[in-house]
């Protein structure tokens, strides 16, 4: 196990497995809320690495590296493709959230190559226990209370990371970074190339909304947008930010978008799905007609270019197909096929990345979840235990534009 418990990298990790107060680390230097409102915006916009406190977090200096490379295009640049979100898949988010505001940044450079995969994982520590979810009940869910202004707050609905740092703490800060930096994320919007477009829209409808600003810029672009896929985006943004953020009149125009039959089959869809994660409102019998119409297998695999399918998509499923399913077929089982690089059961989450050496013992642990973490006070993950590289299979990464 080496000396992590003694180590400060993990000293909210071990309060957390020891059963401490958490409310005592609230608003301190390992408290990754406070630190993201304490980035200056000239650490940010100077890319001052040295002036974020990474140490503090489990793989701190991966992630700082990482942004290194992607800023500077040193090579190997590639090697910092992929970090934050695998990281993020493997349930470790709190030092990838320090991250999020570079990512932003090397986004909005339209002249860097490495722009597309950079914004791609600046999102990723901002969504937790997504993996598989395709629920009325569960999709587009922002969970539990992760206002950052409530610092003593202790576990809410995410509850620990596989590191055992408090995972609504790590959210809720890359919301906020998000939230921060939404002048810089909303011109993308207009990006000439509809994947940026849909990444960005991605990532917005996770920031704080309360003023209505995304989603006025959601339905301004959604009016010029031409593509039908980048459309659905926008719609099921829209829809996000308003199940976070509920306004009525919101939820009434997203329903009039599946039901308008001049919109895209993809917008129409998009908005169906929208409208019942935002309504307890039996399905209607207009809507059923209108999926089951709509909801071809082609539609279906070109709708997994949205994100929110991608990761809502189950074994040998599509993310439409199972939202489908789960939303109006509960009745219907899972269908039971070879799992693919994105298939993941709702109950495990979604499958784990190769980090290191594998330490079985303290894999074991990690993969029974948070309890049984704290039972047997381990919390790093295998290859720290291992003591080999974190992140080896990602630094070998051989393209940029990896989705986490």
């Amino acid at each position: 196990m080496g000396e992590w418990r003694t180590d400060p990298t993990f000293a909210v990790c071990r309060a957390s497995t020891d059963g401490a107060e958490l409310s005592s680390f609230a608003g301190g230097p390992y408290d990754v809320r406070a630190v993201v409102a304490a980035m200056r915006p000239e650490t940010k916009d100077g890319f001052l690495l040295g002036e974020v406190p990474w140490q503090h977090f489990p793989h701190g200096e991966l992630v700082r590296e990482a942004v290194h490379l992607l800023h500077t295009g040193s090579s190997p640049v590639r090697r910092g493709s992929g970090v934050v979100g695998g990281l993020c898949a493997e349930d470790i988010r709190a030092a990838a959230v320090l991250a999020v505001p570079f990512l932003i940044r090397i986004a909005a450079d339209a002249r860097h190559p490495y722009r597309g995969g950079a914004l791609a994982e600046a999102s990723s520590p901002a969504r937790a226990r997504y993996f598989g979810v395709a629920s009325r009940e569960e999709l587009l869910l922002h969970r539990g209370d992760t206002r950052h202004h409530d610092l003593s707050n202790d576990h809410d609905d995410y509850g620990v990371e596989v590191t055992g740092y408090p995972a609504g703490w790590s959210v809720a800060a890359a919301r906020a970074a998000i939230t921060a930096d939404t002048a810089l994320l909303h011109p993308l919007l207009d990006d000439p190339d509809p994947e940026i477009r849909i990444q960005a829209t991605y990532a917005l409808a996770t920031a704080a909304d309360l003023d209505h600003t995304s989603r006025a810029a959601f339905r301004a672009r959604l009016a010029a947008e031409p593509d039908p896929i980048v459309r659905a985006a926008l719609v099921l943004a829209t829809a996000e930010a308003t199940r976070a953020h509920p306004h009525p009149p919101t939820t009434a125009w997203i329903r009039e978008r599946w039901r308008d039959r001049t919109q895209a089959p993809e917008v129409r869809l998009a908005a169906a799905i929208g409208w019942l994660c935002l309504t307890d409102e039996p399905a209607p019998d207009d809507l059923r007609a209108a999926i089951d119409h709509l909801a071809t297998d082609e539609r279906a695999h070109a709708m997994e270019a949205l994100p929110w399918m991608a990761f809502a998509g189950g074994t040998g499923e599509t993310g439409l197909r199972r939202c489908v399913r789960t939303m109006l077929h509960p009745e219907h089982p899972e269908p039971k096929t070879t799992r693919g690089p994105f298939s993941t059961d709702a109950e495990t989450g979604p499958p784990a990345l190769s980090l290191g050496a594998e330490a079985p013992t303290d894999r074991q642990a990690v993969l029974e979840g948070p309890s049984a973490c704290r039972a047997e006070a381990r919390c790093p993950p295998a290859d720290l235990a291992a003591g080999t590289t974190p992140g080896a299979s990602s630094l070998s990464d051989p393209g940029p534009n990896i989705r986490p």
